[in-house]
């Protein structure tokens, strides 16, 4: 028999000897490196820019956006300090769950004021922080503060300077500070160890397997506490909604640069001693799942042009943000032709912190593109900062909540757990939920757009004659992503341009019978003409693996691998969009040509097709998927090779299968289809893998 043509380009390639796959490499961590290199135009930039947007949101727990209930806000005991007014405040991002702060507002001022948002960094009780005067000195000599009493508190004097500058400022508290008692700083700032009693199918808490599976983090929930302080702020009558800045150093710029992107009604951000292409923030409540996966710091700032945006540069790891990352930024903004619009204030000789120098920084941003009218430089006035008495939010006539309760966490988590549902499933039942709340989220939980799979090729094949096929067998190389995945594609005599990918938990071995011989339902699609490949997807063939790797130290925190990270589970799919994208790349004219091609997936490979069929769209014709009943949500176990961060918030595998119904779907595992009723839903007791083989030979 004459060999195909695919198998002749190939033989002469066998010596070639193929890089080891990139994905057994060292895991990415917090301490790592990550570069931005900007754009060639807007046009290549605004796209990135949307899918980031979009990955950064679902990381957050805000795709979709939870519900925007009553804040119920309480403002009072309002301070009359002169030029401004201080007044204590306490809001619900959700039912139940308080925001706490300070509100200052300038008297005398005329017409709508700008506003600013000010979340702190670590800093035990930040907005009652009083320095004792031993360390003001220290910091008067070395040039970082100018007044004895002013100069006790920085993060007073951010707000007291802006007040009199006709500014209104919330400085709201970082969970676990000052007022926010809701949380403990064991849990927010200091967590290591998994709770056994929060690590369950119902009332789970944070950082188990069940909330990363629904993408609830520490730092979604600050992220979400700053979205609706937006609304409070903008809620004000007397803010300007056109001006509106954020601002904060450390913890603070991480908030601020998360804020910043997230929220489009944020028109300033400063975000201080925290962007750089070095570490991307050390603690819990810098952490989500999927955030920095093939990004960072540096390209998340990127996200805000080319809005007016400030950072600045300390003796830490931003210290080489100058010519590492930043320049980058002002090549962005310059394709908008708004270069100036991108500042950097240079302060290597100081430490990690807001000081008054960095602090003027702001303060002439703010001015300039606020039009505030202010000579500049800018110079703060000295003050008396006020005592945490005067400043608490909590009093006899306004009693705190509870403290650290184990409770209200778990009633939190349900609580967006519900909402989330209740949301996904009303979206389900549209395409257009469909297709632009729920295809853009699993995407993003993969981690790759099927239009980027990559440059594939098969440069190692070895082909063989058997009684009725041709066998080609060797390795996909994706050198786009430095990954490979072996393969073994049975190839009838007569095809009719049709494949089928067919995953199992055997693997690439999948196709045969322990005698060697093809399994009979395989050999009926080649019999009429249709080419079967399997394959050994990312580390299947360790039949030892019963737990994924972790990035190394003593916390058991899953952000801190899932957030720079792919879950094996995604690793998988992009191996499948890999065949599949090989499978449909035009080649030589004088190949037979591959019209279509189908998945089929059975075992825990089911869950995997599904994914693949999901993000795939309309590259995969036909799929049949064999579920087992498999859901995310009944993972205990964050290192289990089938945990995926947020795979049980878009409704799990149903979630999956829903989208990839939007074409041909038959499915096995499933009672009930209320979410693809248009797939063909196998409930007899026919074997699953010959009935599926029957409907895709169809």
């Amino acid at each position: 028999m004459r060999l195909p043509t695919l198998a002749l380009a190939t033989l002469g390639l066998l010596n070639l000897v193929h890089a080891e796959d990139a994905r057994l490499g060292p895991l990415k961590d917090l301490n790592g490196t990550f570069p931005f290199a900007a754009p060639q135009s807007v046009q290549a930039w605004e796209p990135r820019r949307e899918l980031l947007r979009s990955q950064l949101l679902v990381s957050q727990g805000l795709w979709p956006m939870p519900t925007k209930t009553p804040l119920n806000a309480v403002i009072h005991g309002k301070i009359d300090q002169g030029e401004y007014t201080i007044e204590k405040v306490y809001f619900e991002s959700v039912p139940g769950f308080f925001v706490t702060g300070n509100l200052y507002r300038p008297k005398n001022a005329t017409g709508k004021a700008p506003a600013v948002i000010f979340p702190h960094g670590h800093w035990t009780d930040a907005r009652f922080l009083i320095q004792p005067d031993k360390y003001v000195r220290e910091e008067i000599a070395t040039g970082q503060e100018r007044f004895v009493e002013g100069g006790k508190s920085r993060f007073q004097s951010m707000c007291v300077q802006l007040a009199r500058m006709g500014c209104v400022v919330w400085q709201i508290d970082a969970l676990s500070d000052s007022d926010s008692i809701q949380f403990s700083p064991e849990v927010i700032h200091k967590f290591a160890k998994q709770r056994p009693e929060m690590n369950r199918t119902e009332g789970w808490g944070l950082y188990s397997p069940q909330a990363e599976a629904n993408l609830q983090s520490v730092m979604g929930l600050q992220t979400l506490n700053l979205v609706r302080s937006v609304d409070f702020v903008l809620g004000l009558p007397d803010v300007d909604p056109a001006r509106l800045a954020v601002t904060g150093s450390s913890g603070g710029g991480t908030q601020t640069m998360l804020l910043a992107a997230a929220d489009p009604r944020v028109t300033l951000s400063y975000p201080v001693v925290m962007v750089s292409t070095a570490m991307q923030g050390g603690c819990t409540c810098e952490n989500a799942s999927l955030l920095r996966v093939n990004s960072g710091n540096v390209e998340i700032a990127a996200l805000f042009a080319p809005k007016p945006q400030g950072m600045n540069t300390a003796n830490d790891w931003t210290k080489e943000l100058a010519t590492k990352g930043f320049p980058d930024l002002q090549k962005l903004y310059g394709l908008y032709g708004k270069k100036d619009f991108v500042t950097l204030q240079r302060g290597e000789h100081f430490p990690h912190n807001y000081n008054a120098v960095t602090r003027s920084g702001f303060y002439a941003l703010l001015n300039k593109h606020f039009k505030l009218g202010f000579e500049a430089p800018i110079i703060e006035r000295d003050y008396q900062p006020l005592p945490k008495e005067k400043l608490t939010v909590w009093d006899h006539a306004h009693p705190a909540p509870k403290s650290g309760d184990p409770e209200f966490e778990r009633g939190l988590l349900k609580w967006l757990k519900s909402d989330a549902e209740e949301q996904l499933l009303a979206a389900a039942k549209t395409t257009e939920g469909r297709e632009q709340v729920l295809r853009p989220a699993i995407e993003a939980l993969i981690g790759r757009p099927y239009a980027q799979a990559g440059k594939i090729s098969f440069p190692e094949a070895s082909t063989q004659w058997r009684d009725s096929h041709f066998r080609t067998q060797g390795r996909l190389l994706n050198a786009t992503y430095g990954e490979e995945v072996a393969v073994d594609w049975l190839q009838p005599t007569k095809p009719t341009g049709e494949v089928v990918i067919w995953l199992d938990d055997a693997g690439k071995g999948s196709a045969r019978l322990p005698n060697g011989t093809i399994r009979p339902e395989l050999q009926e699609l080649i019999d009429r003409g249709v080419g079967v490949i399997t394959a050994d997807l990312f580390l299947q063939d360790d039949k030892k693996l019963k737990q994924t790797r972790i990035v190394t130290g003593p916390r058991e925190v899953p952000a801190y691998t899932y957030g720079y990270n792919h879950a094996l589970f995604a690793q998988r799919v992009h191996d499948v969009m890999t065949i599949s994208s090989y499978l449909l790349t035009p080649r030589d004219a004088s190949q037979p040509p591959i019209k279509k091609v189908s998945l089929a997936g059975f075992g825990q490979m089911g869950a995997v097709a599904a994914a693949a069929r999901a993000v795939t769209g309309g590259a995969i014709a036909k799929a049949a998927v064999d579920t087992g009943g498999f859901r995310f949500g009944q993972l205990l176990d964050y290192r289990h090779p089938m945990f995926l961060p947020g795979g049980a918030k878009y409704l799990d595998v149903p979630g999956l299968l829903c989208v990839g119904s939007t074409q041909p779907l038959w499915v096995a595992g499933e009672k009930d289809h209320t979410l693809f009723r248009s797939a063909t839903l196998h409930l007899d007791g026919t074997d699953t893998k010959t009935a599926a083989a029957t409907w895709l030979s169809r």
